[in-house]
């Protein structure tokens, strides 16, 4: 298991913060012999119960003093929190009551029935929190002390730190538990520094947010957080999403719901191409992680979303680039990963699906990533970005051309299988494309030898449409070497000689000691 992990927003990395980690390890033990799995929505639903109940406390502590806005208010009346974003959490469901019954017996239907008057008394809330803790295979001593231990977020922090702290720590285990989980569970997980490199480049300032295959819902936590840090409010951004998962939904809307983020998950889970639940919207940006080469996917064959070209029903993946497409506003802009062999796949009619997407001079930026970024898959993957708005004046008139940026010479190993794009990294290549964009902050544009190419279309076509680029940004410039041939050959044979009799010597010594102990010939 990864021993650091990707970078909240702040640009802290969680290794340095360590709080989460101690935490994690400490909950982790709890574990006994639960599968991640099922283990991650007793800890994650716990998390969400302690955030809403200390929002709610805070909230209470400033109606019960009774001062400003705040003078003759009644601290028992449910509208006041819901008046200022703040849960309304019931008597029965307050963090200090399950503390205080942590060691009874009967803690698992104590929990269970905290999560059924929350859901009673906020509807946003209804059918998302899990209610399985008082079931048998659920250890109940283990239960009281992961209650106990989760009680200690936030303690001893000023109060209006305390949704900061939570909110690290459940975006920390979500990601434990991708890599817990593995292939199958972490599916759903898309890595930090992946998704910020994603909102970075995108700069979603304010307008229709969408991924119809949203995952927990990180693209979106990270928009807000983009939004934020660039002087906006939360709320600036309208987020509309879409998850085939009925599990993972509920997932996502408490991911958002611990930070205060409303959204549009549509009214219940679906498959996006059986049914897509915003058919009629148009975004702004659409940030997507959809699943890589999918072959188990729904196709209607006159469906409207297949403007260029039929997808072929044994891989989804183009059938997801024009799903983006066709949900993008005329302002639009689209950035996703998937699986390279999106970039020169020419099976089945997808060849001519990309080069009709060429041609329309939608695609903005392709990016080669390095490998090892996920936990659930090896695949090495690409960022795709397409625009509608090439044209509009508003950027920098690149029409007919496209940035090609190779970043699989970036990031860093974080353990023997997991590797992590740095700050640094992800500023290099956010910096290229805004300067390339005609970004006035983000400097003058060059083409840089192995690392980036501004191409145009005709070059394209010459590659037969392929978007892999490695074709486009050539080798890197090596440094210049002026030593004459004749005596950098001298002086290289003249250390290797020196090495042979250096190896020679040590051989000898080696065999007299071998030797003076009885096995040497």
């Amino acid at each position: 298991m990864a021993k650091r992990q990707a970078k909240p927003a702040n640009g802290e990395s969680t290794a340095n913060i360590g709080f989460e980690a101690k935490l994690w390890l400490a909950a982790d033990k709890l574990r006994n012999n639960m599968d991640a799995a099922e283990y991650k929505h007793v800890v994650l639903g716990l998390i969400f119960l302690k955030y809403i109940s200390d929002s709610f406390e805070e909230m209470r502590a400033k109606l019960l003093a009774g001062e400003g806005d705040y003078a003759g208010a009644d601290p028992e009346d449910a509208d006041e929190y819901r008046a200022e974003n703040v849960f309304w959490v019931p008597k029965e469901a307050r963090w200090s009551h399950l503390q205080s019954n942590a060691k009874q017996p009967t803690i698992g239907k104590t929990v269970d029935d905290a999560m059924v008057a929350i859901e009673r008394d906020n509807p946003r809330l209804k059918g998302v929190l899990p209610k399985d803790y008082a079931r048998p295979a659920l250890d109940k001593h283990r239960l009281g002390e992961l209650i106990d231990l989760i009680g200690t977020i936030g303690l001893g922090d000023a109060a209006n730190r305390a949704k900061d702290v939570l909110g690290r720590v459940y975006e920390y285990f979500l990601t434990q538990f991708a890599s817990a989980e593995g292939k199958n569970g972490g599916q759903f997980y898309t890595p930090s520094c992946i998704v910020r490199l994603l909102v970075e480049m995108l700069g979603p300032y304010k307008g229709r947010v969408y991924d119809p295959c949203c995952g927990s819902g990180g693209m979106f936590v990270q928009s807000e957080k983009f939004v934020v840090e660039h002087g906006g409010r939360i709320g600036d951004i309208s987020i509309y999403g879409q998850e085939s998962n009925s599990t993972t939904r509920r997932l996502a809307i408490m991911n958002l719901a611990i930070r205060g983020i409303e959204a549009d998950f549509g009214p219940e889970h679906a498959d996006t191409f059986r049914r897509d639940l915003h058919k009629d919207l148009k975004a702004q940006f659409v940030l997507a992680n959809p699943p890589f080469n999918d072959s188990d996917w729904h196709r209607v064959d006159d469906d409207v979303r297949w403007k260029y070209g039929t997808p072929p029903k044994g891989n989804a993946n183009y059938a997801w680039v024009q799903h983006f497409i066709h949900h993008l506003a005329p302002d639009g802009m689209a950035g996703f990963v998937l699986a390279n062999g999106s970039m020169s796949s020419n099976q089945s009619g997808e060849g001519d699906i990309r080069k009709a997407i060429v041609e329309a001079d939608l695609v903005d930026c392709m990016v080669a990533l390095p490998g090892q970024l996920f936990y659930s898959t090896q695949i090495p993957v690409c960022l795709w970005f397409l625009t509608k708005s090439k044209n509009d004046g508003k950027h920098r008139g690149h029409s007919r051309e496209t940035l090609f940026i190779d970043a699989r010479k970036l990031g860093t190993l974080v353990d023997r299988v997991h590797r992590e794009l740095t700050e640094e990294d992800i500023k290099k290549i956010v910096s290229t494309y805004r300067a390339w964009r005609g970004e006035k902050t983000a400097g003058k544009y060059e083409d840089i030898a192995g690392f980036c190419k501004s191409a145009k279309t005709e070059e394209i076509a010459g590659h037969g449409y392929v978007l892999t680029p490695g074709r486009y940004v050539g080798a890197e410039e090596v440094e210049a070497d002026d030593e004459p041939f004749e005596e950098k050959m001298a002086r290289l044979v003249a250390e290797l000689n020196t090495q042979f009799s250096e190896s020679a010597k040590l051989e000898q010594t080696i065999r007299a000691n071998l030797r003076g102990l009885g096995y040497g010939g």
